[in-house]
């Protein structure tokens, strides 16, 4: 028979710890492919309606719940995972087409996919040969 120690304050410890380690923002990764920026956001566990993406003017929000598993009658014995709400907002440049941004939840990532503006695209400029007159 094995026997715990009483220790009053190691639930607390460890509730201190998990707000401590758990990040309320989602990590995000971005990159340039081609003539589109893509944006990846960490998702596990969220389920694709509980996500909500925003853009006003030229700021992306991204919302997304996350909820236990657990029903309303099961006996909780541990629960170090996150749940509740979680968000990002971040500015998109002037060479971004945010009014065409589209969005993708795959295997608990979210991949928003912004085309670079047209005006922000390189072009070639044409060279005109000038003909000077000789008097």
């Amino acid at each position: 028979m094995t026997l715990m120690r009483f220790d009053p304050f190691r639930e607390l410890d460890r509730l201190a710890e998990q707000t401590v380690r758990t990040p309320r923002a989602l990590p995000m990764e971005v990159f340039r492919r081609g003539d589109r920026c893509i944006v990846a956001l960490d998702l596990p566990g969220v389920d694709g309606k509980d996500v909500d993406v925003t853009v006003e003017r030229n700021v992306v929000t991204v919302k997304a719940t996350r909820r236990p598993l657990r029903q309303e009658n099961d006996e909780v014995l541990i629960d170090e995972r996150p749940h509740g709400e979680f968000s990002r907002q971040f500015f998109l440049g002037e060479m971004l087409a945010a009014g065409d941004l589209s969005a993708e939840v795959d295997r608990g990532v979210l991949v928003l996919t912004i085309p670079i503006a047209e005006s922000s695209k390189p072009r070639k400029i044409e060279i005109s040969e000038q003909t000077t007159v000789n008097a």
